[in-house]
């Protein structure tokens, strides 16, 4: 059974860091497409990062270009948000999704490629 579980949310004041985790199970993380997502109230979900099989080819919104680090872990078979110089517009849920692809495609920060997601860590950053 495919799952996928977040963890490493929590409340940071505008500047600071966080690093998301998602452990993977029911397959394995390195050979398909993974990407983060987060949506905040009243807001449409957002791709906010994904990288292709074998961590290849790490793609980012351009809203955290330069402040978020998606990474993989063959051995932990899982995939890694490390978030910098949060800010308040970075609130919000964030979640973990498998694309059953090798590469994440032009179209990955849709989410229509990802069949399977996380329930979710939230993150509360405050000016």
């Amino acid at each position: 059974q495919v799952q996928l579980v977040e963890s490493g949310g929590g409340s940071v004041q505008a500047g600071g860091s966080l690093r998301l985790s998602c452990a993977a199970s029911g397959f394995a993380a390195s050979i398909d497409c993974l990407g983060w997502f987060r949506q905040a109230p009243g807001k449409e979900r957002e791709g906010v990062a994904a990288i292709s099989a074998g961590g290849r080819n790490p793609t980012y919104a351009d809203s955290v270009k330069g402040r978020f680090t998606i990474s993989q872990d063959n051995a932990e078979n899982a995939v890694y948000l490390q978030m910098n110089s949060l800010k308040p517009e970075d609130s919000g849920m964030y979640y973990c999704a498998r694309a059953r692809y090798w590469n994440c495609g032009a179209d990955w920060s849709t989410g229509h490629p990802f069949g399977d997601w996380g329930q979710g860590t939230q993150v509360n950053v405050s000016s």
